[in-house]
């Protein structure tokens, strides 16, 4: 299976990343298992997770997806085929288990984070080390205009980027990369890297998918293109709505039903459901199912350097692999581009 480069660093991945965030909570252990099993065995070599992660968080399951990773490594033995990727939490005061209500990216956080991944995870070392959202003021999670008025005190990117470029040097992460950031940020990373010799980014994990293409319009694909950072694709069925499952039974069992409906809001507004339509009806309107259409589009995308894909049963991740081998026609993109035009990222 043919590798992408991840920014500057010598990580090679497949275009498809398995993510992890049902392990622990949609997924058993043994079902977290059989995903890597048939992952690694269809050639996927990329796995992303979190220290928050399963979702939704809660302090009875914090780091269940982490152990399900570190119990598959070590049952396993294929530590060495995987890149492994992991984030650290930012500051959110609704999940003091995370190392207590007033949790950040400074110094000591990072260490204490660092640590518990490793040892949940049951390796030595991480190959991408992220931060999963910024210290700072921004607008991320369904939120999309930046308010000034918000403004909080926040670790400087600095002294993050200090702290991460430590544990580089003692060879507990081998990159760094950041998420839900904004080009500013991407930029400030790079600035400060460059001005302290310390490490720079590989990687921007961010949203996208055919409803949420503001990567493509912050300018943040040519900075990243410039800069020579990959992108990381979450998201990319706009969590179920992109596969038409709600739409042929608003009932089906997925996380936009499991959980309570105020969890992502952004999925059900009314924007979101009217262009999921129309892309569920361009696919089938050339045989293709709207899953595989609407991941076949984000693996095509030049500026990504992987997409992260999700799955709570075997035939979804199939479904979900099978989507790397499909060349969508010109007629199917200019379709997209088309709804795109009249529904302009509603779940963004």
């Amino acid at each position: 299976m043919d590798r992408r480069q991840l920014g500057q660093s010598d990580l090679m991945v497949t275009k498809a990343c398995l993510g992890s965030m049902t392990f622990g909570e949609q997924n058993t252990e043994s079902e977290a298992h059989s995903q890597l099993d048939y992952a690694l065995g269809r050639g996927i070599n990329f796995i992303d997770t979190a220290e928050m992660y399963p979702v939704m968080a809660s302090a009875a399951t914090q780091g269940a997806t982490e152990r399900y990773i570190g119990s598959w490594l070590k049952k396993s033995g294929r530590r060495g085929d995987v890149v492994l990727a992991t984030k650290i939490a930012g500051p959110n005061a609704n999940m003091p288990w995370i190392r207590g209500a007033r949790h950040n990216l400074d110094a000591a956080n990072i260490r204490a984070a660092v640590e518990a991944s490793l040892r949940r995870l049951q390796t030595d070392y991480i190959d991408l080390y992220q931060v999963h959202w910024p210290s700072r003021n921004l607008p991320i999670f369904g939120a999309n205009s930046f308010n000034p008025q918000a403004e909080r005190a926040a670790v400087p990117i600095e002294d993050t980027l200090g702290a991460l470029g430590e544990l580089v040097k003692a060879g507990t992460i081998r990159h760094i990369g950041i998420s839900n950031e904004s080009t500013w940020g991407v930029c400030e990373y790079l600035k400060q890297a460059q001005a302290r010799g310390l490490p720079r980014i590989a990687t921007v994990q961010n949203l996208y998918n055919l409803t949420a293409r503001a990567f493509e319009t912050s300018l943040m694909d040519e900075t990243c293109y410039r800069e020579g950072v990959s992108l990381l694709a979450y998201s990319p069925l706009a969590f179920g709505q992109l596969t038409a499952k709600y739409l042929d039974d608003p009932q089906a069992r997925g996380r936009l039903t499991v959980f309570p409906p105020n969890w992502s809001p952004r999925y059900v507004r009314p924007a979101v459901l009217a262009a999921a339509a129309e892309y569920a009806a361009l696919a089938r309107a050339h045989g293709l199912l709207p899953s595989q259409m609407a991941l076949a589009w984000c693996y095509s995308r030049w500026f990504v350097g992987s997409t992260i894909i999700g799955a709570t049963s075997l035939a979804q991740l199939q479904e979900n692999i099978d989507a790397m081998d499909l060349v969508l026609p010109p007629e199917v993109v200019k379709g997209i581009d088309a709804i795109h035009a009249r529904y302009t990222n509603p779940g963004q």
